[in-house]
């Protein structure tokens, strides 16, 4: 596995782990970690334990390890939190940044540091920018699922929404998202089988995102909104 460091906005880092074709996921995929730089600094997803040397080795690049104050992650899965206890035994003075149901779910029991914990639409400053926890539950997957929207530079971090298949992908695109992405839908069923998903995706679009930070793949620059709406049409017909 070969991991990327790229900026994708003004001190908004993809830290992306390439994983090569093979025979269960013939296109091959890849694992996105978000860091923001400011004086709070800030990771969106853990990742996995597995991956943690080479994310942790990528974040060094532009930062010291022991200056990160915020872990933060969607939902409960390995991906997403897996290596959060190994991020706060490296970063002294980091703390998990939460929804009220991922500390009921999971964080509350399992991570070794207490958290903070955001209610749906709060929003936190980490310095020159603040981010806003929204509750998803269920959109793309997971009761306790949540998303971060950094107000700024307009950067909706959408975890699993939009993922796309493949191990090589530039940072970031200006072109089709959607299709990949439903690719990936049809072939692993990941979506939750919710009526929340027209409302949840509106919601989203409606904070006019810019950018479209998914875990998996590239991230879209562009209208962000139109995006989401497209794909909460593509969801309503299946």
């Amino acid at each position: 596995m070969t991991t990327r460091l790229d900026e994708i906005g003004e001190n908004i880092y993809r830290i992306s782990t390439a994983v090569p074709p093979s025979p269960d996921l013939p296109p091959g995929f890849t694992f996105n970690q978000f860091l923001i730089v400011d004086d709070e600094p800030l990771l969106f997803h853990a990742g996995m334990r597995r991956i943690f040397p080479l994310v942790r080795d990528a974040v060094a690049r532009v930062m010291p390890i022991d200056k990160l104050r915020w872990v933060s992650f969607s939902h409960h899965e390995c991906d997403e939190s897996g290596a959060l206890n190994e991020w706060l035994a490296a970063a002294p003075h980091a703390a998990p940044l939460c929804g009220k149901m991922n500390l009921m779910y999971s964080v509350e029991d399992s991570v070794d540091r207490a958290a903070r914990v955001l209610a749906d639409g709060e929003a936190v400053a980490i310095g020159k920018r603040s981010v806003q926890w929204l509750d998803t539950p269920h959109v793309p997957h997971g009761w306790d699922a949540g998303l971060l929207f950094e107000t700024t530079t307009q950067t909706l971090f959408c975890s699993d929404i939009l993922a796309q298949p493949g191990d090589n992908h530039p940072p970031a695109t200006e072109g089709d998202v959607l299709g990949p992405s439903e690719m990936m839908r049809k072939m692993f069923t990941y979506y939750s089988n919710t009526t929340l998903a027209a409302v949840t995706l509106e919601r989203l679009a409606s904070l006019e995102p810019a950018v479209l930070a998914t875990m998996h793949g590239a991230a879209y620059r562009g209208d962000g909104g139109r995006i989401l709406r497209e794909l909460a049409s593509v969801l309503a017909k299946s």
